[in-house]
């Protein structure tokens, strides 16, 4: 187990004096499911994950937009392949445009030009709380303008990172089956945020409708409550009842790093898989942690 090799599919990079995060750089403390997030708001670069991940073989890794300001979307892809020129990482990148915006398609093609560029993360206007709903909305899962721009990753060869939270999993599931043509991989284990019996049946029906589209993959990762710590016990079900419905072939590892560490040490999520995760063959561990990200993000 310790030689297992890492390809960490999902962290972010930052540097606050050279560009501006708005989520970073503003006044409030707290921010959604997070809670208060201050000690997010310093950099973070490639030293710093080195730094976090010291003891694992981390053979490669995906950066995924930092949210950036959103009116330099494609100078945030070119800051981070100036982060791969110094650092030799990240691997490969998940970049940002606006769906709605009418130069998406030309945006596509600004990002596409880095060599590093391997998808797009755009979430979609979601609602605040089950039961609520947001349908008809610009920018919703319906919205037909919103699905356009989406469309357009498969002309230009780029997957969708999709991050909604669990009471969207079977809306989601309804674009994710109308694009088969578009490699999908949801972020952060649908977010199963509520862990009352209730909860977690809503977000086994979500996970299930998504993983009846073949194009889609899952991220296991951000599994921390807020308030909590993250532990093995608080997260083994979901990890596994994870794994039981995408298939171990359609799972990766992902850190979400340095978020992630508001409620957990790097070595305590990856140590805490490995322990859920004991039972698997070698081969199965592998492709958890390290092939799957591989093939899906087209890392050489």
């Amino acid at each position: 187990m310790d030689a297992l090799p890492i390809v960490d599919a999902h962290h972010h990079l930052w540097d606050l004096g050279r560009n501006r995060y708005p989520w970073l750089t503003d006044e409030e403390q707290e921010h959604g499911f997070l809670g208060n997030h201050a000690a997010l708001k310093r950099n973070y670069l490639p030293d710093d994950y080195r730094r976090d991940a010291a003891g694992f073989e981390v053979v490669a890794t995906v950066h995924v937009e930092a949210e950036m300001d959103r009116a330099h979307q494609v100078a945030e892809t070119a800051w981070v392949h100036e982060m791969h020129a110094r650092h030799f990482m990240p691997n490969a990148v998940v970049g940002h445009v606006w769906f709605t915006d009418p130069e998406c398609d030309a945006k596509l093609a600004q990002h596409c030009a880095f060599p590093l560029m391997r998808g797009i993360r755009s979430k979609p206007v979601t609602a605040a709380r089950p039961g609520d709903s947001v349908r008809g909305q610009p920018g919703a899962l319906d919205d037909p303008r919103w699905r356009a721009g989406l469309a357009l990753l498969e002309k230009h060869r780029l997957s969708w990172d999709l991050r909604v939270p669990f009471w969207h999993l079977a809306e989601a599931a309804e674009v994710v089956r109308d694009m088969p043509g578009i490699a999908v991989v949801l972020n952060h284990t649908g977010f199963p945020w509520d862990r009352s019996a209730e909860g977690l049946a809503a977000w086994r029906t979500g996970m299930a409708a998504l993983a009846r589209c073949p194009n889609c993959t899952v991220k296991i990762s951000e599994l921390g409550l807020r308030g909590q710590p993250w532990t093995v016990e608080a997260n083994r079900q979901v990890v596994l009842d994870a794994i039981a419905i995408f298939g171990i072939e359609r799972c990766m590892f992902a850190s979400n790093f340095p978020v992630a560490g508001l409620f957990a040490r790097y070595d305590t999520i990856v140590n805490g898989l490995r322990e859920i995760l004991f039972h698997l063959p070698r081969p199965q561990l592998e492709a958890f942690f390290a092939g799957n990200a591989k093939r899906f993000y087209r890392i050489a």
